[in-house]
């Protein structure tokens, strides 16, 4: 409960914990093999730990869920289930959703170019998503070592490319608990 004793989270919450959950329920981590969801929940979770809205935690919960689960429809209803506003943060994360998928490079390239411009909440569930790709990459890395980056079809050097470039923009917008980690992380990669 907040201040004013009503709920920082509602049953739509709630409603999307459940649909992520469904959505994803087939999917595993690359690497670890862990269960989907688990990344869904982190994301949500460093978005609520940010002060993050309801909103925004909805979309965290639901970041991949029409580049992964369904394009075109299921963006459709996700936005019937959870609003115009939670489908614009989520296609601000989305690098793609309608197939072929397009080439890596490109397909990176386009979502830096669109994320310097993109709105706070798009930034917010962008940077917790990343963070926590790059702290499991990093978990995964300590535990296995280079074997983990046969994983990814751009290879280890442009994979830390990206994940360079991606802090370099969300320190474009200031620096937070969140940017800190990152910067880290990715420090501890390039070793």
């Amino acid at each position: 409960m907040n201040q004013q004793n009503q709920p920082l989270l509602t049953e739509k919450f709630t409603e999307a914990l459940v649909y992520a959950s469904r959505l994803h329920g087939d999917q595993v981590r690359k690497v670890s093999g862990v269960p989907y969801v688990s990344h869904l929940l982190s994301v949500a979770a460093l978005v609520l730990e940010a002060g993050g809205t309801e909103e925004e935690a909805i979309a965290a919960l639901l970041h991949d869920s029409i580049e992964d689960q369904g394009g075109k429809s299921t963006r459709e209803e996700v936005r019937q289930l959870f609003g115009e506003t939670v489908v614009t943060i989520i296609d601000g994360c989305t690098e793609w959703d309608t197939p072929p998928k397009p080439p890596w490079q490109e397909r990176k390239q386009r979502y830096l170019d669109h994320l310097r411009c993109a709105s706070p909440s798009v930034r917010l569930v962008s940077l917790a998503d990343k963070l926590h790709n790059a702290r499991s990459l990093l978990a995964d890395w300590q535990q296995r070592g280079d074997i983990v980056w046969h994983n990814f079809s751009c290879g280890k050097e442009k994979t830390l490319w990206f994940y360079q470039s991606l802090l370099e923009v969300y320190q474009q917008n200031g620096s937070n608990v969140m940017t800190q980690e990152l910067e880290r992380v990715v420090k501890e990669l390039f070793q």
